[in-house]
């Protein structure tokens, strides 16, 4: 056994107890009855079970949840699918997301979320120029599978995310 304690969502959770062997996935699932981190492949292949790992200095990368140990969590501060709305306002990317139709299943929708979501906080650091774009969208999503939309439209959705907010996401005169 290990202790646990975590921030979720804002929201901290722990000291508690759990297993060695416990995987992220079922801390959330089980101990919490957060269902929106979806089990996917169970090998951190689809990546449909990423969760939003925030870094002390600032950053956000995103963290498969399905062969990563609960006691590995501890001390962190991570985000889920549920932290996104506010209020029951949705964010513009999970607008973008339903507005493009970008899931049918919707099974791989939280991964692809949470990794869209980290590339929007990193551009509004580091802004790209427009020339760099589409290949920038495209090495975030990958490793994200999706067996249902072929991938166009997360990339549609996360581009117009940034493209309505050009001035906080991209270079200036590029």
């Amino acid at each position: 056994m290990t202790k646990l304690s975590i921030t979720i969502n804002g929201r901290a959770h722990g000291p508690m107890d759990v297993r060695d062997d416990l995987s992220m996935n079922d801390f959330l699932r089980e101990y919490l009855g957060m269902t929106g981190t979806k089990f996917g492949c169970g090998a951190a292949q689809c990546l449909s079970c990423a969760v939003i790992v925030d870094n002390p200095d600032g950053t956000s990368s995103t963290s498969p949840t399905c062969v990563v140990s609960a006691a590995s969590f501890d001390g962190k501060a991570i985000r889920t699918v549920e932290g996104h709305a506010k209020n029951g306002e949705l964010t513009a990317l999970q607008r973008a997301f339903i507005e493009h139709f970008s899931f049918q299943c919707g099974y791989c929708t939280p991964g692809f979320l949470n990794e869209g979501q980290v590339l929007l906080e990193r551009l509004a650091k580091a802004p790209v120029a427009r020339a760099e774009l589409e290949k920038t969208i495209a090495e975030a999503l990958d490793g994200h599978l999706c067996r249902c939309t072929g991938y166009v439209k997360y990339h549609e959705a996360v581009r117009d995310v940034i493209l309505a907010d050009s001035k906080r996401y991209l270079v200036a005169n590029q």
